[in-house]
């Protein structure tokens, strides 16, 4: 096995040349940061009026997928089966119950102030919409990528930023029955990512399936895929996760992303290994850190995105089981801090899915689950970490 590995217990300071206890960034016993430290981090605010309410008495199920344009419009995906009709939908009740409320299209779209400014998705006479819709990426070209996780989807779609249809990847439709070395279908994707200087899109295959899977961008061919460490993906069932096991030889279901860095390295969410693996293009194995790994069930790591700075230096880590984001330094792959934790208020989370970022550096953030919801973090610059867990941002630091 090539490169290394490392795990992280608890959360570590990057370019600081003292050892940390367990569960502290630099900190002292009061919970303060320790004089001298000189350990900085992105620092985010939540906007709690972000986004603007929804127009037609419109709800989000379970919203599973953030991606940003170039113009720093926000697009989200979510499930529409996912909320409760005899609670929540009493206008689309026959009679209707009430006067509200309605689910919302599948794809919304909104502009940097937070106003609704497109809706368009579902299923279509043109293609197959996927059983169980799950991640959206928009790319380069502001194109807009969509998978699908149910039990019969093994295809992606392709659409442009308005919702015109533009192409379908993967023979839909298929079956539960994975087959993480085929080339023509895939395994209940979980989310698909671009890499713009090469023309590829990355697919984290995935829910049935333990792959990266890699195509040409502009036409859909097929072009290379790995496993865990590079080897060549098994799909014989794995037995329960075992934080104290050697670490897994194969990927485990989900793989929840892979997104391409610009210096040419590939960032893999093995979310119920609670572990990210870093790759080249090739496939080559380079490092992997474990994130939170005592975590059991639905795992830590549940996708990735990265700082906009030139660089790339910082790498923000979506963690649903412990409704958390985790902020760490990209080229050591250390914990610097985290903020969030299990609730319903802003700055909360339940079920963190998916994060991305924009031009100015803040982050977005959607929930799964019943969490169901966007949520807006205005990047404040860099600042002294003062707390492994700093909870849940409010503006002003209340």
């Amino acid at each position: 096995m090539n490169g290394k590995r490392r795990t992280l217990i608890c959360s570590a300071v990057a370019g600081v040349a003292i050892a940390l206890a367990c569960g502290q960034a630099a900190m002292d016993d009061s919970g303060s940061a320790a004089a001298g430290s000189g350990v900085e981090a992105p620092m985010f605010e939540v906007d709690p009026f972000w986004p603007k309410p929804l127009p037609e008495h419109w709800l989000l199920g379970s919203t599973v997928g953030v991606g940003v344009d170039s113009r720093d419009h926000v697009f989200i995906i979510h499930r529409r089966a996912s909320i409760n009709p005899g609670t929540e939908l009493g206008a689309e009740a026959d009679p209707p119950t009430s006067e509200c409320c309605r689910a919302a299209p599948e794809v919304l779209e909104f502009d940097p102030e937070g106003n609704l400014v497109n809706s368009w998705g579902g299923p279509s006479d043109g293609y197959v919409w996927p059983e169980s819709n799950h991640g959206i990426t928009v790319d380069h070209m502001d194109n807009v990528w969509i998978g699908g996780n149910g039990a019969t989807d093994s295809h992606i779609l392709k659409f442009s930023r308005d919702g015109e249809f533009l192409a379908s990847y993967g023979q839909p439709a298929l079956g539960q029955e994975p087959d993480s070395h085929s080339e023509t279908r895939f395994n209940r994707v979980a989310k698909v990512a671009v890499d713009a200087e090469a023309n590829e899109a990355y697919v984290a295959d995935g829910y049935g399936g333990r792959r990266v899977a890699v195509l040409d961008a502009s036409s859909g061919a097929f072009k290379r895929y790995w496993g865990a460490y590079g080897n060549p993906p098994d799909d014989t069932p794995t037995p329960p996760y075992d934080p104290d096991a050697p670490p897994p030889q194969q990927f485990r279901t989900p793989v929840h992303c892979a997104d391409p860095s610009l210096d040419g390295l590939v960032y893999v969410c093995d979310r119920a290994n609670s572990r990210i693996q870093v790759f080249r293009r090739d496939g080559t194995f380079v490092d992997e850190v474990g994130i939170a790994p005592r975590t059991l069930g639905a795992g830590s790591t549940w996708d990735l995105a990265f700082s906009r700075d030139p660089a790339q230096r910082y790498m923000y880590v979506a963690d649903g089981s412990n409704h958390r984001v985790h902020v760490m330094d990209r080229a050591s792959l250390e914990v610097l801090t985290t903020f969030g934790d299990g609730g319903r208020q802003p700055g909360l989370f339940i079920g963190v899915h998916s994060i991305a970022t924009d031009s100015q550096g803040n982050v977005y953030t959607t929930e799964t689950y019943e969490g169901k919801r966007i949520q807006k973090f205005v990047y404040m610059g860099m600042g002294p970490v003062s707390a492994a867990n700093q909870g849940a941002p409010w503006p002003g630091g209340q």
